[in-house]
């Protein structure tokens, strides 16, 4: 395989995760077969771009049915509404400005855009989430994004102000054609933000549920500044964020009439980087075998409960869930159930593990033990809410990127 950026042939494996279906694919009948793709990620030593091989197509994993909806974390909504307001302020965002967000999805940060009364719209390629974002009155491009659509979209005069695009850029198997598209749809003065979670984050933590099928890449602020920059692109800022464990900002403008100058923490991160090797293979060495002692300690917890007689559910129908259990081997005969507040996936089953997605309701009534949090990036949101589970003495449990139980 070669990278996707820079076409230079890839040979240093960063992990292997085995094989497993779409950690989105859930799960309608469990007696029909998945399919199952090989999850290993290679890291370009050229560009630096760290990226899944190539196995599974984009439409096959973004399709009609797709069931992640954004609205569903508070923590999340309150982000992207500080977000609006942040950039309203610093950008000077008012009636005359066009705001467009690149992966839409339900309209989860796109309503508060609205509500200001800044004209808005959205480019968002499933079906199931573009819905939603058009039964609150937003205005939805069906789409996948890159120079074609961004160009076409200029043409219409639909040039962007601002472009948020959130938790996506690793989501796309053309990074340069989706690059490419932001410098196409921008107004001269335009500005683009990226938003995605730092590699740096993701290796010295240990975060492997992180990867899956559905994200392509794995972004250094290094990659990026490489990758913006042939295609258009100049990055003007960076802001470190706490969101999925730790995140980037980052802005960028068009490179050929922006006029921002770049801030100096553009230029400090870059040094944080490179002093912690990120341009260098050894920086890489050493994730498996990291991996495969979170996987070792969670099937260690699970044995010790089974041994004791105890009940073990889980909460949350995260894809970084499905990463963990399916890396772990670990099914519904380990777990009992997984609760979502999500009603798109209540009734089904994660995939390949195969544990049924119940609503709380069923955690109230079956009291289990331990309930394992699987997106443990919002675990202060969940165990505020699950602090009943102290009724019964039961206790909240993460696994990455260490063990960890917690009584509520």
């Amino acid at each position: 395989m070669n990278c996707r950026h820079c076409n230079n042939q890839l040979d240093a494996v960063f992990v292997d995760l085995d094989s497993s279906p779409p950690s989105n694919a859930y799960v309608k009948d469990p007696s029909v077969a998945e399919t199952a793709y090989p999850l290993r990620v290679l890291v370009c030593d050229r560009c630096w771009l760290v990226q899944t091989e190539d196995f599974a197509a984009a439409d096959e994993l973004f399709d009609a049915e797709y069931a992640y909806f954004s609205s569903y974390s508070a923590s999340w909504l309150k982000h992207s509404e500080a977000y609006v307001s942040d950039m309203v302020e610093r950008f000077g965002l008012d009636d005359s400005s066009c705001v467009v967000e690149v992966a839409a999805n339900d309209g989860y940060l796109l309503q508060y855009v609205r509500d200001r009364g800044i004209p808005c719209y959205g480019v968002e390629p499933t079906a199931s989430t573009a819905a939603v974002a058009r039964e609150k009155g937003i205005d939805i491009v069906e789409e996948f994004f890159g120079v074609a659509l961004g160009e076409r979209l200029a043409a219409e005069g639909r040039q962007a102000t601002l472009t948020a695009a959130n938790n996506v850029l690793a989501h796309v198997p053309d990074i340069n054609d989706f690059v490419g598209g932001f410098a196409r749809l921008l107004a001269d003065d335009g500005v683009s933000t990226f938003e995605f979670p730092h590699l740096q984050v993701l290796v010295d933590q240990g975060l492997f549920d992180t990867i899956y099928h559905e994200h392509y890449s794995y972004l250094s602020l290094t990659a990026v500044d490489t990758i913006f920059s042939a295609n258009g692109l100049s990055v003007f800022d960076v802001d470190q964020i706490p969101t999925h464990g730790g995140s980037l900002r980052v802005f960028a403008q068009r490179a050929d009439a922006g006029t921002r100058p770049v801030s100096a923490a553009v230029g400090a991160l870059l040094d944080v980087e490179r002093t912690a090797g990120v341009s260098t293979i050894e920086y890489y060495q050493g994730f498996q075998e990291r991996t495969d002692a979170i996987r070792g300690d969670l099937l260690a917890f699970l044995d010790e409960a089974e041994a004791a007689g105890k009940s073990v559910a889980a909460y949350g129908a995260a894809a970084k869930g499905n990463t963990l259990l399916n890396y772990a081997g670990v099914g519904a005969d380990r777990i009992g159930f997984v609760v979502d507040a999500n009603p798109h996936k209540q009734g089904q089953y994660l995939p390949g593990s195969n544990v049924p997605i119940v609503e709380e309701s069923v955690l109230k009534e079956q009291r289990p033990d331990y309930v394992l949090v699987l997106p443990w990036n919002l675990m202060t949101e969940i165990a505020d809410q699950l602090s009943y589970l102290g009724d019964w003495g039961g206790t909240l449990v993460r696994a990455v990127p260490t063990l960890e139980l917690l009584n509520v």
